[in-house]
């Protein structure tokens, strides 16, 4: 079975590149460019995995986070928050949260499909 992942960005370069990526990897791969859109798409067709920027327009990825956690159908739904805020503050309110991983801007290619592949199969760590 194909895993599904929604990116949930805002920048078209960070966009094309992490589609080509986890596409190349074997996932189905949609996108959303507002945070508005991005959580309606989550709750109308849930992926197998989310990788939510942080600053979007609409709403920021902190508040899709919040309200994701706090509904029983996307509770535990793999996140991996990706951002250009790299500060230990951004870090911790992301994992206090929920999210699962939170990784940095620029990424390494092969770090994020590693991630997004960890996430689909159940794993975090």
């Amino acid at each position: 079975m194909v895993k599904r992942v929604l990116v949930a960005e805002d920048e078209p370069n960070i966009v094309e590149s992490l589609t080509f990526l986890l596409e190349r990897a074997g996932f189905e791969v949609s996108v959303e460019m507002d945070g508005r859109q991005a959580l309606e798409a989550v709750i109308r067709d849930t992926p197998h995995v989310l990788v939510l920027d942080v600053m979007l327009p609409e709403l920021d990825g902190y508040e899709i986070l919040r309200r994701l956690r706090a509904d029983r159908a996307t509770r535990s739904m793999p996140v991996l928050m990706l951002t250009a805020k790299s500060q230990r503050e951004d870090r911790e309110t992301a994992m206090d949260g929920g999210a699962d991983l939170f990784m940095t801007k620029p990424f390494s290619n092969a770090d994020i499909v590693a991630a997004v592949r960890r996430l689909a199969a159940g794993r975090a760590e």
